[in-house]
């Protein structure tokens, strides 16, 4: 058996200024791990990265010329073994609401970002990953990507947000399947209903009613409980192609 070792290594975080992607870079610092925050936000990601003797990195994910960035990071912080995709965005919209059928470009902006953006930094990430030295185990990197239990009930108004979801779930196995040959696992997380900053800002009691539809435990779940299942899927070898639901239980109604 093998654990992937993450401690002095070097791992990359997408939309690690703030939220769920914050939560795992604090993780991973915690660990020893040398961590490149990228953040579209260049004060968050630099703030971030400060906090944790880390590299920060002012990036569109959708950016097709990110390489160089990526480049930049890994002559700072050493090879890349690892990236951990949490940028996205959410936003509601009926696909025919009062003001007639949804704008296309709000479609396409939400799977640019959460699907485009995933796939892209990770074909630049697993480029450089196939370099790396394997380790004892033949591995030379590992991916986790983001979902959402969107991608399996989504509800409605999250036309776009759970196509771009499902988009990262179908995008696991054939990722994990052809990343095998260079000793590179795929995973991804499906979190529910988490405490992030957004949600944080609704009143006491709407907070309280979300919380009520999520079987057990009966509240939102917390940005360190999605970095933990996060940290399994980098360090647990056998680990691989899988689509992980971290939800309390919760299926989200239709409405």
């Amino acid at each position: 058996e093998a654990v992937m070792q993450i401690a002095q290594t070097h791992i990359a975080v997408t939309g690690g200024g703030s939220g769920l992607g914050e939560a795992v870079v604090r993780a991973l610092a915690e660990r020893g791990v040398q961590v490149t925050v990228i953040d579209r936000n260049a004060e968050a990601a630099h703030r971030v990265a400060a906090s944790v003797g880390g590299h920060g990195l002012a990036l569109d994910v959708t950016d097709e010329a990110a390489g160089a960035a990526l480049d930049g990071a890994i002559a700072a912080k050493g090879p890349l073994r690892g990236l951990v995709n949490c940028a996205g965005i959410g936003g509601a919209s009926r696909i025919v609401g009062r003001e007639g059928p949804m704008p296309l470009a709000d479609f396409a902006r939400t799977i640019q970002v959460n699907l485009i953006g995933t796939f892209n930094m990770m074909r630049l990430a697993a480029a450089r990953m196939q370099t790396n030295a394997p380790d004892a185990d033949g591995a030379r990197g590992a991916i986790v990507n983001t979902a959402s239990v969107a991608a399996f009930d989504g509800q409605i108004g999250q036309a776009a947000y759970a196509a771009s979801k499902g988009g990262i779930v179908s995008l696991a196995l054939p990722a994990a399947r052809e990343l095998a040959r260079f000793g590179i696992r795929v995973n991804t997380v499906a979190p529910g209903i988490f405490l992030t900053p957004l949600l944080a800002e609704l009143p006491a009691e709407v907070q309280a009613g979300i919380a009520a539809s999520i079987p057990f435990p009966n509240r939102l779940g917390a940005a360190s409980e999605f970095a933990d299942v996060v940290l399994l899927c980098l360090t647990n070898s056998y680990l691989n192609a899988e689509v992980i639901r971290l939800d309390g239980g919760v299926r989200l109604p239709p409405r």
